[in-house]
């Protein structure tokens, strides 16, 4: 009977694995498809994207691949340049994040003690804080520029990578190999940062990808109330322009917010699946 439980144990980790590894190739196969079309656009485009012309609320056609918002420009040229805008401040955003929550983590569960006590504290904090209406404050506040709607996101969205690199260095700091490292003189500092974060940044890595996702939904949020970079092109702001035309233009808003749905799902399924692919559990460590 423990046999065949074993057995059958493995065969659900190894179909999972494999499922896994189709999500992953699925959403990197997207993600290059998106990339593809952000960094040539220029050369893609059909349209200046910030062109104002009489054809408005034009319908997708031979003229207009995906049609015309009520200001006559063309919804396919902006759809490109929008992607290159969802991409800059996703990554850039969640890097933040990641960097942030890694080394808040990592020293809090290395050192321990009332180093611990203090982050864990000022981690919960934020865990409490609505994050998304502090976004709203801090942009309404500071200006909502591009760089300042990415550092923003980036700093209010680092806690769940702090709690995981915690996690990560409560377990590894009770290896062999740390012990060893402490015995022998080396600094703790040097350890954290040459031992105990490089072995377990790899769930950072993949929740940092997944974080992308949630980056690029609130700059769309963030746009469609009004708040994004007006000197830029973004999908939410598209969203936001095409609402008045739902009934007699309905391309404006659904070009561009299956654009966001496709962007997401695409950093959800390399995430979720860089996730099930380094997890323990699948590898049959656990």
């Amino acid at each position: 009977m423990n046999r065949s439980n074993s057995l059958e144990a493995k065969f659900k980790r190894a179909l999972s694995s494999i499922n896994s590894v189709k999500q992953l190739k699925a959403g990197i196969i997207l993600l290059a498809i998106i990339i593809f079309f952000a960094v040539f656009a220029p050369l893609l485009v059909t349209h200046d994207p910030f062109e104002l012309n009489d054809d408005m609320v034009e319908p997708p056609g031979s003229a207009y691949i995906l049609g015309t918002d009520g200001l006559g420009r063309d919804i396919y040229s902006g759809i490109l340049y929008g992607a290159r805008t969802s991409i800059v401040i996703g990554i850039v955003a969640a890097s933040i994040s990641g960097i942030i929550g890694t080394l808040i983590g990592g020293i809090s569960g290395f050192y321990g003690g009332k180093i611990d006590a203090v982050l864990s504290e000022i981690i919960n904090i934020f865990l409490m804080m609505p994050t998304f209406f502090l976004i709203l404050i801090i942009v309404a506040l500071f200006g909502s520029s591009m760089l300042n709607v990415m550092i923003v996101i980036g700093l209010t969205t680092w806690t769940g990578n702090s709690r995981l690199m915690r996690a990560q260095a409560l377990s590894l700091k009770q290896r062999t190999f740390v012990k060893a490292l402490e015995t022998i003189g080396e600094s703790r500092f040097r350890i954290l940062v040459r031992h105990i974060i490089p072995n377990g940044i790899f769930p950072i890595i993949a929740n940092t990808t997944m974080n992308i996702s949630g980056a690029i939904l609130t700059e769309s949020a963030l746009s469609f109330l009004g708040l994004g970079d007006p000197n830029i092109i973004s999908w939410g702001q598209m969203v936001y322009n095409g609402k008045a035309y739902l009934t007699n233009g309905w391309w404006i808003s659904t070009f561009s917010g299956a654009a966001i749905v496709l962007t997401v799902l695409t950093f959800y399924l390399i995430g979720d699946g860089m996730n099930n692919i380094l997890s323990p559990r699948l590898n049959g460590n656990k």
